[in-house]
């Protein structure tokens, strides 16, 4: 069976309940979070932050809401091209679609940021953990894109070339399902790689090295990837996408070179602030 034929036989809504329906897009989001908990659990655990369970939720929910009121906002002033200017209340029908990774980038680092000012957690540390897991929700993410048929590629003449309905009936690249093998699955592989590390990696070296990552992909992907309609090419052939990705990649390696030079170890919690201190 063909790629093409998987995809005409996708559904965006993967269940009705009466009125309401459960879109994949959602599920994704869901999968994401949840499967970014236990690696974070697991992830502290082996490098011996001894970290509690309340912590880490609350972590996790300032994260969580961090990346989806950032990922929204960022979609709206990156993306919009004006449009929510004009039409402010859009901002919030979240049910048209439309997030940003960049803007829940930021959105998910200022989340985390509140939290761990709340629970005496080191921040440094809790943004490694918490971008090893990211690589996680960009693969469902994406792979959510594809089942909507959104963000497609370029025209391909390739033997895995899909024809989106919306595409023109013309094969076009899967850049959506690119994007969930290089963002997600080796991002993913590579940081797990690198946190195995003996003694653990030293604060920074994660975050450097996802932003690196992210960023060099994104780039290469925008090549095959249709841009944003309402924007289209911004400088010659340089997207929106791009250009965000470019400071991404400069601050990773300024964040590598960094973590090289003070390797300064991970620590879960400020000096002062560990629980159940006596």
């Amino acid at each position: 069976m063909s790629l093409d034929a998987i995809y005409h036989a996708l559904d965006p809504i993967a269940f009705s309940v009466g009125p309401f329906s459960v879109r994949w897009y959602g599920i994704a989001y869901v999968l994401g979070f949840v499967l970014g908990a236990v690696v974070v659990w697991r992830t502290q655990r082996r490098w011996h932050l001894n970290l509690t369970l309340d912590d880490l939720l609350t972590l996790m929910i300032g994260i969580a809401l961090g990346v989806i009121i950032g990922g929204r906002l960022g979609y709206c002033l990156f993306y919009g091209d004006g449009y929510y200017l004009a039409h402010p209340l859009h901002i919030f029908m979240t049910f048209e679609g439309g997030m940003s990774f960049h803007g829940g980038l930021i959105g998910g680092i200022l989340g985390g940021w509140v939290s761990c000012k709340l629970t005496g957690l080191s921040p440094r540390t809790m943004l490694d953990l918490g971008l090893m897991a990211a690589p996680l929700g960009l693969f469902f993410g994406r792979c959510a894109n594809f089942v909507n048929g959104e963000l497609w590629g370029k025209p391909t003449d390739l033997p895995w070339g899909v024809t989106f309905e919306t595409g023109g009936g013309i094969a076009r690249h899967p850049s959506q399902l690119y994007e969930a093998l290089l963002e997600g699955v080796v991002i993913f592989i590579v940081l797990q790689l690198l946190s195995r590390r003996r003694p653990a990696p030293p604060q920074g070296l994660i975050t450097g090295t996802f932003l690196v990552l992210y960023g060099v992909f994104r780039i290469l992907i925008e090549f095959v990837r249709v841009p944003d309609i309402q924007l289209g090419y911004l400088v010659g052939f340089l997207t929106m996408g791009q250009l965000l990705s470019i400071p991404l990649i400069l601050a990773g390696l300024i964040e590598i070179a960094l973590a090289l030079k003070r390797q300064w170890p991970q620590s879960g919690y400020v000096p002062g602030r560990e629980p159940y201190e006596n």
